[in-house]
Formats: C-alpha cells, sequence, structure tokens
C-alpha cells in the first residue's frame, strides 16, 4: 500500500488555494487535509499535524516568516516550504534560516509540484526552477573552522546540500537509509543546528561546499 503525505496549503488568496489543492489532489499518495488563510494557520497546522505544509511567505494579517518560527515550536514539526510570486524573494535566507525546508513560486510548473511535495515529505529540500539559489546559503565568515569529516560525511553533506532525501543520498553513496540517518545526526551535532536547511547554510559559511 503507498503511503499518503499530508498537506496543509496556507495562503491568504482563496484561488491559490483552491488551485494548488486541485492540482495536488490528483496525486493518488497526496491528501491536502485542510487549506486555510492567514489568521488561523498555526491552528489549521496543529489540528491536523500534516506531513508537509505549503505557507505563503507574504500574507497580510500574518507574516508567513513568523507562522514559519511559531511551527518550529512544535514537537514534530512538519516539512515547510515557503510560497513567493517572486524569485528574488529577500524572504528565501531568512525562511531558510528558520528552518523551511524549500522555497517554491505560485507559478510552479503543476508536473513538478506533486514531486516537490513527495522531497519535502521524504526529508529533502526543494527550491524551484527561478527561485534565486545565492539566497539559500549565507557567505563563508573568514577565519571559521570547520568540523573534521570523514569522506562520507563530506558526500553526505553535499547532498543534504543538493536537498537529497535519506534514501537518495544512500541510494548514490551505496549505503543504507539508516546509515544516512546517523550521518546526519552526526553532522547536525557537530555543526550545532536542528535542521538539514541549517546544516547546509552552516556547511556553506564553512566552505565546505565550495568547488
Amino acid at each position: 500500500m503507498t503511503a499518503v503525505t499530508t498537506v496543509v496549503i496556507v495562503d491568504d488568496e482563496t484561488l491559490v488555494r483552491y488551485g494548488f489543492e486541485l492540482i495536488l489532489g490528483a496525486a493518488p499518495d497526496i491528501d491536502v487535509v485542510a487549506t486555510t488563510g492567514d489568521v488561523e494557520a498555526v491552528q489549521v497546522i496543529r489540528s491536523h499535524a500534516p506531513d508537509v505544509v505549503l505557507l505563503d511567505v507574504r500574507m497580510p494579517r500574518v507574516n508567513g516568516l513568523e507562522v514559519l518560527r511559531e511551527l518550529q515550536t512544535l514537537a514534530d514539526p512538519p516539512a515547510v516550504a515557503m510560497l513567493t510570486t517572486f524569485d528574488t524573494d529577500e524572504y528565501v535566507g531568512q525562511a531558510m534560516e528558520l528552518g523551511a525546508a524549500g522555497f517554491l513560486l505560485k507559478d510552479t510548473d503543476p508536473e513538478a509540484l506533486a514531486e516537490y511535495v513527495r522531497v519535502l515529505a521524504r526529508g529533502g529540500v526543494v527550491l524551484a526552477p527561478g527561485v534565486d539559489r545565492s539566497r539559500l546559503f549565507a557567505p563563508r565568515l573568514p577565519g571559521q573552522v570547520p568540523p573534521s569529516l570523514s569522506d562520507r560525511e563530506h558526500a553526505v553533506l553535499r547532498l543534504v546540500a543538493d536537498g537529497a532525501s535519506n534514501p537518495d543520498i544512500g541510494q548514490r553513496l551505496g549505503v543504507s537509509t539508516g546509515t544516512v540517518k546517523e550521518d546526519v545526526r552526526s553532522l547536525l551535532a557537530a555543526f550545532g543546528v536542528p535542521t538539514r536547511v541549517q546544516l547546509a547554510l552552516r556547511a556553506a559559511e564553512a566552505g565546505l561546499l565550495d568547488g
């Protein structure tokens, strides 16, 4: 039986919510359990405990970044991808620092949208084509000493930064998903960060993704 990924869509525009729900609803392995505007967002997400949240970054009454920040306090926070109309949105870096796992444009190719949700559910990072990827990583800090990594940990780190999920990393490196999970846990501890996105940010700062 195929596992079903549950999704909540948060956007202040009814048409956007309806369009995303219609697109994702056509996928047999994705269930849009709720759509909501900005004010009720956190309450709805708490109530439904979805695997993935698609969250508008710019809403008139409640800023999407504030919603994201509150979601990160949950015991088991969902994977969150921010929705934006602008491919150079100034909030990309802030959202990633706060734990967002992706940035999607509202005119994302419908055929790609379901796959982005699947990647998010598997623990990957997604950036839709057109999003300014240079905003994902903060500039390298001079003089920062990176932790000592094994060759495999370095390879895992690069693949995490590329948005690969644990099963994808395991397949590419020829190791089990369990081994990848242990490597990722070790990397998170070594860099002192709680999320994969922040891990990628710190790795970029340390120059470990250069070349």
